[in-house]
C-alpha cells in the first residue's frame, strides 16, 4: 500500500473512510503498528508520563520529541508519522513555532507536527503552514493545558461551549490545519464539529461520529494497568501476561531450570 499523506486525510474524509491513528514512541512499536495498517502514528508528548512516569506532558522537550520522532520514523515505511510539538515550543511566538516545528520535522523525517489549542494559536499554526510544515490541531482537553482546566475534565458542556469551539476549530482551519485531534467531549458536540469542518477530526474520547480515532497504544494492550477512563477499550491484557513472564524467569533462575541444556552452546 502506498504511504499515507497529510493530503490522504481529507480524501478520507471526503470518501467517508474512518481514519485510524494509535502512538508509539519506538521503532519496535512502530513497525509493528505500521504492519498491522494503522493510517498515522501519532509520538505524543504522552510518552513522559507512559515511558517516564510523570505526572503530566509538560515537562517533554523538544530534543525528547526529535529523539523518540526519528526512532518511530525508523520503524514506519507507510503510516504518516505525527510529532507532537511540547508545551511553550509554539506558543511564545510564530518564529519559535516555526524554529522548533522545522527541526522536528527536519531531524525525525516525520511528516506533520501536532499543536493543542484554538484561536490563541492560530498564527502559529498560520507561520508552521507558511513554513512548509503540516500542522495537526488538537481541541477539547488539551493535556498541556491541564492545570488552566482543573484536571482531566471532558470539555464542551454548558452555555455557549460548541460555539466556542467552533469558532476555535475554524480558525485553525483557516490557518491550514489538515485534521484535528477531539478530546474528551460529548459525542454529540463531537458530531457537530465533524459536520461543520472540512478538516477530518479525529477522537479520543469524543464518540463514534468523527472521522477517524486514535489511542495511545500502552493504554489499549493492558500496559498501562492503572488507567481506565470511560473512553479506553483494551484490546489486550499484556501488562498481565508480562508480569507472569517474568516470574516464570525468575522462578526458573533461582531453581536452576534456565539456561536448560538447549540454551548452552558447546565446545
Amino acid at each position: 500500500m502506498a504511504a499515507m499523506t497529510v493530503l490522504d486525510f481529507a480524501r478520507r474524509k471526503k470518501a467517508g473512510e474512518p481514519i485510524v491513528m494509535i502512538t508509539a514512541y519506538d521503532a519496535l512499536f512502530a513497525s509493528m503498528v505500521d504492519a498491522a495498517g494503522v493510517d498515522a502514528i501519532l509520538v505524543g508528548d504522552s510518552l513522559v508520563s507512559v515511558l517516564c512516569g510523570e505526572e503530566t506532558t509538560l515537562s517533554a522537550t523538544v530534543d525528547q520529541m526529535i529523539y523518540h520522532g526519528r526512532i518511530v520514523r525508523r520503524g514506519a515505511s507507510r503510516a504518516l508519522v505525527v510529532v507532537d510539538m511540547p508545551y511553550l515550543s509554539y506558543q511564545v511566538s510564530p518564529v519559535d513555532a516555526v524554529r522548533n516545528g522545522g527541526r522536528i520535522l527536519k531531524e525525525t523525517g516525520a511528516g506533520a507536527v501536532k499543536v493543542e489549542g484554538g484561536a490563541e494559536i492560530a498564527p502559529a499554526v498560520e507561520a508552521l503552514v507558511n513554513a512548509g510544515v503540516p500542522v495537526m490541531g488538537h481541541l477539547g482537553f488539551t493535556p498541556q493545558s491541564v492545570h488552566a482546566l482543573g484536571g482531566p475534565r471532558v470539555q464542551g458542556r454548558g452555555e455557549g461551549a460548541l460555539e466556542k469551539l467552533l469558532r476555535d476549530a475554524r480558525a485553525l482551519e483557516n490557518a491550514g490545519v489538515f485534521a484535528i485531534v477531539l478530546e474528551l467531549m460529548p459525542a454529540l458536540i463531537a458530531q457537530r464539529l465533524t459536520a461543520g469542518l472540512a478538516a477530518p477530526t479525529i477522537g479520543i474520547g469524543a464518540g463514534p461520529r468523527c472521522d477517524g480515532q486514535v489511542l495511545v497504544l500502552h493504554d489499549m494492550l493492558g500496559l498501562n494497568e492503572g488507567f481506565a477512563p470511560r473512553f479506553l477499550k483494551r484490546y489486550a491484557e499484556l501488562g498481565a501476561e508480562v508480569e507472569g513472564a517474568v516470574k516464570r524467569y525468575a522462578e526458573e533462575v533461582r531453581t536452576g531450570r534456565f539456561p536448560g541444556p538447549e540454551h548452552v552452546y558447546k565446545v
